[in-house]
């Protein structure tokens, strides 16, 4: 894999403008992009400017370096259609912090989003399309990054640079090498990053690993995570804009958006691209179903799947890399555009012999973990009202089975981790021990702009009044170990073979192969640099 230099930020040259394309034009510059020119003359530019400074860039000059207790907080909130709302709508609610401005490629977002926020916090945020002219917002404290996954990287290291604190959403990256390089951004340039994992915020999860780490359960020898989302296939479509059958898509198990040739011209498609190569639009790699296209997602083991490797390595008190790692599954069902699978299990084994596994299953099964109870009763026979009581045994379930979750396993019980309910069993019976005692807000994994999070994001709002990166729950170094997993993962399965880590060099033994999985080729002037 060639070496990226990559390109740091510093301002911008003036902007190109957008002009609104009619259905005829569009089609022919999705065309013209499939050779390569699909951008001219209809998106903004977005390349930085080759006057580079050197050192630290001329806007960490902000007042993005100290914040007082009674500061008010600027934040901006790049990305805005699922996630990033989300975001915006929980930090207007925190006290003395204020949304100053929308980012998002799609401009048609933000009449509604900007009402919404207006609604909460009493003040209308601005709005840009250009994340880059957000860093140069010399009143904007902190950033939230809720963009594709092949974004997080380039985003939050530009966004240190410009002297920008940051949360980023998980994954924290695309890829192993990126997710290095957004560890030593934060701690060159002093910035506060927290990464989205919402349940190290939650209560009852934190006291679920604390008993885990007291030896609850014993010593803790395995962890399971368990992603079991059942998801549609997407459909197969053709490059460009249209409707009629041909076109027909799914997005989550609903028919998606034929988003017309009016709607993409408020669209910067070039920069949505970023660090991704230049291909020409298509239904299946835009909005949300990006998550399934290896360019820019990581299958669900990188999108439900980072949540809870987190709290399998947190529970295993792992603040290592796995030594091997096997994985293997596939796509099953009716052909469509995914190129990820829907189906795919992993093991992971670390030096001292202690195991993590995680399981997707995207189309049909069952739960798991569920507890049934045998109670015996006495049932008379109508037909014969003076025979003896006939004793049957019913089946009454004490406990849910788990579809999105985690189990543990110690040499004394093993627990059952589901959302924020925990709870323990001991012996052959399954005796019950301790379990959480309060209800607590639902980390919901199958809400699509996620919940739980508000814990999470008044801890990185505290931790910048702080100004210790060691309040955060989950500042960026735990963030990158827990999305190394699932990487590590996706390289054996697409390798189709075992692979062996050098976790201390964060690379392969003796594998040329996988080590250009590491990372990607980069579009420029999109590329995560090697030095940052």
């Amino acid at each position: 894999m060639a070496s990226n230099s990559g390109q740091r930020f510093d301002k911008l040259t003036a902007p190109s403008s957008i002009e609104g394309l009619s259905r005829r034009e569009f089609l022919g510059k999705t065309t013209q992009f499939a050779a390569g020119a699909i951008a001219a003359g209809m998106l903004t530019s977005c390349a930085p400017s080759t006057t580079l400074k050197a050192g630290r860039p001329a806007a960490v000059a902000t007042k993005a370096g100290v914040i007082g207790a009674n500061d008010r907080i600027n934040i901006a909130i790049i990305g805005v259609r699922g996630r990033g709302m989300n975001q915006a709508e929980g930090f207007a609610r925190i006290p003395n912090v204020k949304i100053k401005t929308l980012c998002d490629i799609d401009a048609n977002l933000f009449a509604e989003r900007v009402k919404k926020i207006d609604g909460i916090q009493h003040f209308a945020p601005a709005t840009e399309k250009d994340l880059r002219r957000v860093f140069e917002d010399k009143d904007i404290d902190a950033v939230t990054v809720a963009l594709p996954n092949h974004w997080h990287a380039l985003a939050m290291i530009w966004a240190c640079q410009a002297g920008k604190h940051v949360f980023v959403e998980k994954p924290c990256s695309h890829n192993i090498r990126e997710g290095r390089r957004m560890v030593e951004a934060a701690s060159r340039y002093g910035r506060i990053v927290q990464c989205g994992f919402q349940n190290r915020s939650l209560n009852n999860v934190q006291q679920a690993i604390k008993f885990l780490h007291d030896g609850g359960i014993g010593e803790v020898y395995m962890a399971r995570g368990l992603c079991f989302k059942a998801r549609d296939p997407i459909g197969k479509v053709p490059d460009g804009i249209g409707t009629g059958p041909e076109y027909k898509y799914f997005v989550w198990n609903n028919p998606g958006v034929n988003y017309d040739a009016d709607y993409m011209g408020r669209v910067d498609y070039d920069m949505w691209l970023g660090p991704a190569p230049k291909r020409p639009f298509n239904y299946n790699r835009f909005h949300y179903n990006w998550h399934w296209n290896w360019d820019y997602g990581n299958g669900d083991i990188g999108n439900q799947g980072p949540h809870q490797f987190d709290i399998a390595r947190w529970g295993l008190n792992k603040n290592e890399h796995p030594v091997k790692v096997s994985s293997l599954g596939g796509y099953f069902g009716p052909e469509s555009d995914q190129q990820t699978p829907n189906t795919q299990l992993a093991t992971f084994e670390y030096a001292d012999g202690k195991i993590m596994q995680f399981d997707v299953r995207g189309i049909y099964t069952n739960d798991e973990a569920a507890i049934f109870d045998a109670i015996k009763k006495s049932e008379t026979v109508a037909a014969d009202p003076n025979a003896a009581p006939k004793i049957v045994e019913e089946l009454t379930k004490r406990q849910d089975g788990i579809t999105v979750g985690n189990l543990f396993y110690g040499t004394k019980g093993w627990m059952y981790l589901n959302d924020t309910v925990w709870k323990t069993y001991f012996g052959r019976k399954n005796e019950p021990g301790p379990c959480s005692e309060a209800l607590e807000e639902s980390a919901n994994p199958n809400d699509p702009v996620g919940s739980g999070s508000q814990g999470h994001f008044v801890n990185f709002i505290a931790a910048l009044r702080s100004g210790k990166k060691e309040d955060l729950n989950c500042p960026i170094e735990a963030g990158f170990m827990s999305t190394t997993l699932p990487h590590l993962a996706n390289i054996s399965y697409r390798l189709g073979r075992t692979i062996v880590f050098d976790g201390k060099n964060e690379k392969f033994v003796a594998d040329n192969q996988a080590d250009k999985m590491l990372t990607r080729d980069y579009r420029r002037p999109y590329a995560v640099p090697d030095r940052v």
